[in-house]
């Protein structure tokens, strides 16, 4: 907090804690001098907040009896997109002010929300995960993220009206542990009454969310962002790719990351399964991973890599 505006705000704050400040106790907090305070009190007139002397051997400053500042009169839409967008940065590394300026920006947005509101947004906060900065805005509808995330906290089962990819339409109820941010999308994973299984389901393709009675328990250790990344992993796509590669696991998760394919260590190999829509893509990971690796399936991939090859080796000459 070293820009005067932000002293400003910080002496507005201290103020509607409440009673008398003297000067000397707010040059002492914000970390100014006694004249710089007084400016600062001129400010905050000069913005129609209604600040009052107090003369005398132990006067100061205090805001007018009754006065508060009002609501912030923000959508549910609205309160998520600025508490999601400071959290969400600041994770993502985006955001490069230190973490304290972030919690304290996120406590005050918090502090003049409507208490309804709040509450749901806490469980929102508590519960995400966020595994990668998104490419786009997080699309999900603001009521069924907050019913969700806030099932998840309490322990709730969720009725959800759910529409896959495909086009089918399903109603199940979910044991929701946990909703995760990843790659511009929300994801829900849990126990799901349908099929019997830990699920993951897309927020944005869930139509609807009502919350149940009663309350479960969540497997001990269960990592939701994990899950989900692992979930993302083994979907169906039209090539399965199988290469074993001559390397560490983590040098392999270096070019291939959990949302992008799992691996079976077997001695001094590892198996890497991708699921893919088209395979030009992975030929130039295997270039720079720059490691023995045998391409058991597909064999365009063979294809592909043999063209790579011949391209860079006409290059070099």
């Amino acid at each position: 907090m070293t820009r005067p505006i932000a002293r400003v705000l910080a002496l507005l704050e201290i103020l509607q804690s409440g009673g008398t400040r003297t000067v000397a106790e707010l040059a002492d907090r914000l970390d100014v001098d006694e004249r710089t305070v007084r400016r600062y009190a001129e400010h905050l007139v000069d913005l129609d907040i209604p600040v009052r002397s107090v003369r005398g051997r132990y006067g100061g400053y205090r805001l007018a009896p009754g006065y508060r500042m009002p609501p912030l009169m923000l959508t549910d839409e609205e309160a998520l997109a600025v508490l999601l967008g400071l959290v969400a940065g600041r994770r993502a590394g985006l955001i490069t002010t230190s973490v304290a300026a972030v919690e304290s920006a996120v406590a005050k947005v918090r502090r003049v929300l409507p208490e309804a509101l709040g509450r749901r947004l806490d469980a929102l906060l508590e519960t995400a995960d966020f595994t990668a900065p998104a490419r786009k805005a997080l699309s999900a509808e603001a009521e069924v993220l907050l019913t969700v995330a806030e099932a998840a906290r309490d322990r709730r089962p969720v009725a959800l009206a759910y529409l896959a990819g495909h086009g089918g339409a399903s109603e199940r109820v979910v044991h929701p542990y946990g909703v995760v941010a990843h790659s511009g999308r929300w994801y829900l994973t849990g126990f799901d009454s349908a099929s019997g299984e830990v699920r993951t389901f897309r927020v944005d393709r869930i139509q609807s969310a009502e919350t149940r009675a009663g309350t479960f328990e969540a497997p001990d250790g269960f990592d939701p962002a994990e899950r989900v990344l692992t979930a993302l992993a083994e979907t169906p796509y039209r090539h399965d790719v199988s290469v074993w590669i001559k390397a560490t696991p983590e040098e392999i998760r270096a070019v291939f990351p959990p949302s992008v394919a799992t691996l079976q260590t077997d001695g001094a190999r590892v198996r890497v399964r991708i699921r893919a829509q088209r395979l030009d893509w992975i030929p130039p990971l295997l270039a720079a991973l720059d490691r023995p690796f045998v391409i058991e399936r597909p064999a365009e991939l063979r294809d592909l890599v043999g063209a790579l090859a011949a391209r860079l080796a006409e290059r070099a000459r």
